[in-house]
């Protein structure tokens, strides 16, 4: 048996193929490239059985990502999330079947180590010595965490309005951190500046093909945490849409494969905040492709994304599984990370507290029935984001008792 079962990478706009043995970018077209796999000999190798024995990492799917020698592989141990009975919560929303997906209890406490994982080791095995990002937080401080484990060189290009632990997970990594006043948008400038003039690696969101194959991995486990079944609906907090995008492509593999049914999916929703929705606008439009937000604006940082490059791949997953795209504002993001907070114990992130925003409106409009079985992601910790939360209380003097 292989470890990978690589076989190449193709245009999802244009059809275009290109080897995966060399360093590729985006398409000539323009077009974030995916990786594609020898799925028919995977079949004739491998069970699902038998991948559930195996020890509880992301890695445990190694036919199905892209990295060929073991040795190129750089872990903390990420992976194998829980999947969490939000039973309180379900029964205050009126979802029998509520469940989250917590990516808060991951290295670098959310789920960008995933990608991190998967685009550090593959670069490694390409043989990246420098590489450049942009990042609104969390994929910054995981890829340069990891590339510090791997001995490779990050330039990082962060908003000034990220989140200050991000920002410092980033400098301790002893990362190139730069900090830009304005957006993402206008780090990926930057980044496109220094990658055409140094030569670096481009890791900028669906400009190298591996993020998405660790993303997916989420996919992969929620199948097997349900016992190789999916759920009736998934709800992702979409930015730049590589969760999303990863999580519809590891159910199409898991479909050729034969180890989840052919005749259902997962409804997907993309869960938008009102201050920065384009794929939302896009979705309620019928359109494929999504226009740049302006003024673009909202506390859940990692959603703040004006224009994803991968938009019409989002798109097409919501099209395809006859889900839909919402926003919630910001009032409803604070109520509901409070609620998860005080009803199930769970501190998530503003990122994840959208999607049970999204849930609550929803069920209110009868799109999500009572007996469906419906996944929150939670994309990361809550106390990564400490400024969301006010906690003040009353002062008690030294020597001062309850009074209640």
């Amino acid at each position: 048996m292989n470890y990978s079962y690589l076989s190449h990478l193709s245009c999802p706009k244009c059809g275009a193929e290109y080897s995966a043995e060399t360093i590729q970018q985006l398409c000539a077209c323009g077009s974030p490239l995916l990786v594609n796999y020898h799925l028919d000999q995977i079949k004739s190798v491998l069970t699902k059985e038998e991948v559930s024995q195996r020890e509880n990492s992301l890695w445990k799917y190694h036919e199905l990502l892209p990295v060929e020698n073991p040795d190129n592989i750089v872990s903390m141990g990420e992976g194998m999330t829980p999947l969490l009975k939000m039973a309180r919560i379900g029964g205050e929303l009126g979802i029998q079947h509520l469940l989250m997906k917590d990516e808060g209890l991951i290295p670098t406490g959310s789920f960008k180590a995933r990608g991190a994982a998967v685009g550090i080791s593959k670069a490694k095995e390409l043989g990246v010595k420098t590489f450049a990002m942009p990042t609104n937080g969390n994929a910054g401080a995981a890829w340069s965490l990891y590339a510090a484990r791997a001995g490779i060189e990050p330039y990082i290009i962060m908003p000034l309005d990220a989140p200050l632990i991000t920002r410092k997970e980033t400098a301790i990594s002893g990362a190139n951190l730069y900090l830009i006043d304005g957006l993402i948008s206008d780090a990926g400038k930057v980044v496109a500046q220094v990658v055409s003039d140094e030569g670096f690696y481009d890791a900028s969101t669906l400009k190298e093909p591996y993020r998405i194959e660790g993303k997916k991995t989420m996919g992969y486990e929620i199948a097997e945490q349900l016992n190789w079944s999916v759920p009736d609906v998934i709800l992702y907090p979409t930015g730049g849409g590589v969760g999303i995008i990863g999580i519809y492509k590891a159910l199409l593999e898991l479909q050729e494969l034969g180890w989840i049914s052919k005749d259902k999916l997962p409804r997907l929703v993309a869960v938008q905040a009102e201050g920065c929705a384009p794929i939302v606008k896009a979705f309620d439009e019928g359109k494929t492709e999504s226009e740049f937000w302006e003024n673009s604006q909202t506390d859940a940082f990692g959603i703040n994304v004006p224009k994803a490059i991968g938009d019409f791949l989002v798109l097409q997953g919501i099209y395809d599984t006859n889900g839909c795209a919402i926003a919630v504002s910001e009032k409803e993001i604070q109520a509901e990370q409070s609620h998860v907070a005080e009803l199930e114990g769970c501190f998530i992130c503003p990122e994840g507290a959208a999607t049970f925003a999204a849930a609550r409106i929803l069920r209110e409009r009868n799109w999500i029935k009572e007996d469906e079985t419906v996944v929150c992601l939670n994309t990361g910790q809550g106390i990564k984001y400490p400024e969301t939360v006010h906690a003040e209380a009353p002062l008690l003097r030294k020597g001062e008792m309850l009074k209640l």
